[in-house]
């Protein structure tokens, strides 16, 4: 059995990967610490998630706080985000201004899928 760990490091890295990097002059924009939070719209998942993430040369990366966080973010500010913390995990996609954003998200959570929409802001 894989432990959940080794799992969302492997979801992390994978998604990364799909993800692509776009160039680092034209995503430089978005470069920067983010404040992400998430509200469940759809299931029985926490109602209300926060995390922090960084943004540097157009990928996502995580801040710690038990969750690992991975995407990128395109020169027109579209970005895609996978969050995985423990067994539950959630995509996300939407559009990043200079200074906030917002999305929807679909994830599997304890006792199934959940899905809602997603703001950020540029701390």
């Amino acid at each position: 059995m894989i432990s959940p760990s080794i799992r969302a490091l492997i979801v992390t890295t994978v998604f990364a990967t799909l993800a692509g990097a776009p160039s680092a002059q034209a995503a430089s924009e978005f470069d920067g610490n983010w404040a992400l939070h998430a509200v469940t719209r759809s299931g029985q998942c926490d109602p209300n998630f926060q995390l922090s993430g960084h943004i540097l040369h157009g990928i996502v990366y995580s801040q710690g706080g038990g969750s690992n966080v991975a995407g990128s973010v395109a020169p027109s500010g579209a970005v895609k985000i996978m969050v995985t913390v423990g067994p539950n995990h959630a995509q996300g996609s939407g559009r990043l201004s200079k200074a906030s954003g917002n999305g929807t998200w679909r994830g599997q959570g304890p006792t199934g899928t959940c899905s809602g929409t997603w703001s950020a802001q540029r701390r």
